[in-house]
């Protein structure tokens, strides 16, 4: 099972690492969700990961609050696509939706092609999309060469185990197209059953390893 840890900074990536993470998403201010880290933490990070054998997954996000982009905020986040991948990042975490809360797929689009050869994950604004267009926005997703979505299934701050009926049907709908990768209220004392219960073999987490002896 690879545990993703969400990172934010590089303070507890060394214990993380030691502790059992297996990939790192890295973030900058997880108060409000996670947003794009600094260059220089990127690089360091990226220097300390790869000496473990230990992929990173960067996000891409300017700012806390909704996922609908204006044009400045765009090209700030290509822009910080295009540096992350200069300094080596193994793969970015995204998401863009309009107003209506569908995909922003123009904006989708020119990330995702500017990503290319790196890893690809559509963070949780997924869950800010209608249930019922969920299975449309994985064949989307699945025919633009994204890796993985991650969701919670569900509400924000709800247990995952409530979402366990919604978070099957996405992952028995993406099959082997894309990976349904669960997260928010997944730690290292539920992980283990979090996977098997819905029969994934990667979860995701700020606790995915346990950091306090």
């Amino acid at each position: 099972m690879i545990k993703e840890f969400c990172a934010e900074n590089y303070t507890a990536i060394p214990l993380a690492i030691a502790k059992g993470a297996d990939r790192i998403e890295l973030c900058d201010n997880l108060a409000v969700g996670g947003t794009t880290p600094s260059t220089g933490v990127i690089e360091e990070v990226l220097s300390y990961a790869n000496e473990k054998e230990i992929p990173v997954m960067t996000i891409i996000r300017p700012r806390g609050g909704d996922f609908v982009y204006n044009d400045i905020e765009l090209k700030i986040m290509h822009t910080d696509l295009i540096e992350a991948k200069k300094l080596g990042t193994d793969g970015v975490v995204l998401g863009c939706l309009t107003p209506s809360g569908w995909l922003d797929e123009e904006a989708l689009e020119l990330l995702i092609e500017t990503a290319e050869g790196l890893q690809i994950t559509f963070h949780m604004a997924f869950d800010s999309i209608p249930e019922e267009r969920q299975f449309e926005a994985i064949d989307w997703l699945a025919e633009h060469g994204v890796d993985r979505i991650l969701t919670h299934g569900g509400p924000a701050g709800t247990p995952i185990e409530e979402n366990y009926d919604h978070l099957k049907k996405l992952v028995s709908y993406a099959k082997d197209r894309l990976i349904i990768l669960p997260g928010g209220m997944v730690n290292y004392k539920n992980a283990e059953d979090v996977a098997k219960e819905l029969g994934v073999n990667e979860v995701h987490g700020t606790k995915i390893v346990p950091l306090a002896d």
